[in-house]
């Protein structure tokens, strides 16, 4: 894709509309989980067939990734981010509708594709910015993500409360977060190839920096889906606490990642993303070992605090990264997603297959294992690194935005 700077007000603006795309990517997500149970019991399926549904997410997000490149390619950054990020608003009202398992799981697989392909294209263009900016702002773009999450998030709760039918509220969200989407496409770069440039293949493996930092955003993604799942049960059943205290180690966990990751930027542009990385996993580790050290509920929700901390800046770098890694940063981002896709969908699931045959302390060693694999491969992210540098003067000289 052309890679032209663009002037310093626009940057500034497209910096906006990007993490405003952000923010509504995140509250899609956060209004589908909040009302999963409604969906399960409407679709009248079994806890193990809804995890099989759930599993098509993750399997349509990695069919489809890889088309990301090529719609951009063929459309321009504004016109593939406006149509993607439309298609996912709008899949919102999908699950709702499934009568069956079998409805629910083609329901899932189109979610999980329009989710995967307008992740990747926003990615894309947040790494773009970065680049003619000069400085690092992935981390504050995923945190405007998980703040939409949370926003999502108490919408659905407060439905639920209210009792209304999800095929309502969703298609109530779904209509709105798509005006808001279209508005927010509306400011962000519009990209186009070069009269000589190549189209990326339609399916292609990722480059091999792309699985290097993508095996980083494994370990961190591990870490976070195991600690959003199992996290209150961990409280509940191997230190005896209430339902809501449980409960609340988790919403803790979530702040503590929006707040890291809304204030990242800041230690990334001072330290680097292979130091920030590095501390980050040591943070990590320390928080893993206080779990399943703990002795009493408030050790142990330290140690998730602490865990939270440490990995929340990791995949916003690995995008990144991944994105300053190579000519086509739509097919290095793909293979990334692919990855921390993949490590989201198996973590739960193997955290509960190593609880059942030891314990939920075991399970949790394993997380702390993979947090301390921040620490020692976090220098993959140096590529990354290195690339973003490489900004002309007049990207360095663009003002910061941030008041």
């Amino acid at each position: 894709m052309s890679q032209v700077v663009q002037a310093p007000t626009e940057v500034r603006r497209a910096r906006y509309a990007v993490a405003a795309v952000f923010t509504v990517h995140g509250a899609v997500t956060g209004s589908f989980a909040t009302r999963v149970p409604w969906i399960q019991d409407h679709a009248g399926v079994s806890a193990g067939q809804l995890g099989f549904a759930l599993a098509f997410t993750a399997l349509g997000a990695s069919c489809a990734m890889p088309l990301a490149g090529r719609i951009t390619h063929r459309h321009g950054s504004r016109t593939a981010l406006r149509g993607l990020l439309a298609l996912w608003t709008l899949s919102l009202v999908l699950p709702a509708l499934a009568p069956n398992l079998l409805t629910l799981c083609l329901a899932m697989f189109t979610y999980g594709a329009t989710s995967g392909t307008a992740d990747v294209a926003m990615n894309a263009l947040g790494v773009e910015v970065e680049r003619q900016l000069g400085r690092s702002i992935m981390s504050g773009l995923h945190g405007m993500w998980s703040a939409g999450a949370l926003i999502g998030s108490a919408g659905g709760t407060l439905a639920a409360h209210l009792g209304a039918d999800a095929r309502v509220h969703h298609a109530l969200a779904a209509g709105v977060l798509t005006v808001l989407g279209l508005l927010a496409c509306h400011w962000v770069l519009d990209l186009r190839p070069t009269e000589d440039e190549e189209p990326p293949p339609r399916f292609a493996l990722p480059p091999r920096s792309a699985l290097l930092i993508g095996a980083v955003g494994f370990c961190a993604v591990f870490a976070e889906g195991a600690s959003l799942d199992w996290s209150a049960v961990y409280l509940r059943d191997q230190l005896e606490t209430s339902a809501g205290l449980a409960a609340a180690c988790t919403t803790g966990f979530m702040f503590t990642m929006a707040a890291a990751r809304i204030a990242g930027d800041a230690v990334v542009n001072r330290f680097g993303a292979v130091r920030t990385v590095r501390a980050g996993g040591l943070l990590a580790t320390l928080g893993g070992l206080s779990i399943v050290l703990a002795g009493n509920p408030a050790v142990a929700m330290a140690g998730f605090g602490l865990l939270g901390l440490g990995i929340a800046v990791v995949v916003p770098l690995c995008f990144a990264a991944a994105g300053h890694s190579g000519p086509n940063p739509s097919q290095a981002i793909a293979g990334v997603a692919t990855i921390t896709y993949t490590s989201g969908l198996v973590a739960p699931s193997l955290i509960g297959g190593v609880a059942q045959a030891t314990s939920l302390m075991v399970s949790f060693a394993v997380v702390t294992v993979l947090a301390f694999g921040l620490v020692v491969f976090a220098g993959v992210l140096r590529t990354g690194g290195r690339r973003s540098a490489e900004v002309s003067p007049r990207a360095a000289a663009v003002p910061d935005p941030r008041p």
